[in-house]
C-alpha cells in the first residue's frame, strides 16, 4: 500500500499545492508578502496531501481486494 500511496501523493501534492498557491495569489496582499507565502502554501499543500493519499490508497486497496 505504501507504493500506491506514494504514487497518489505525488499527484495530490501537486494539485493541493497548486490550489493553495492560487489562493495565495488571489488574496490581495503586498507583493513581498506573496513571495513569502507561496512556498509556505506549497508546503502546506504537500503536507495536506499525505492523509488524502493514504485514504485514497486504502479505498483503492479495499475496492480491488478479491
Amino acid at each position: 500500500m505504501l507504493k500506491l500511496a506514494s504514487l497518489i501523493w505525488s499527484i495530490l501534492a501537486v494539485a493541493f499545492a497548486g490550489a493553495l498557491i492560487i489562493v495565495v495569489l488571489n488574496v490581495p496582499t503586498p507583493a513581498q508578502e506573496d513571495m513569502r507565502a507561496i512556498p509556505i502554501a506549497a508546503a502546506i499543500g504537500a503536507l495536506l496531501a499525505i492523509p488524502a493519499a493514504i485514504y485514497v490508497a486504502k479505498r483503492i486497496m479495499a475496492l480491488t481486494k478479491q
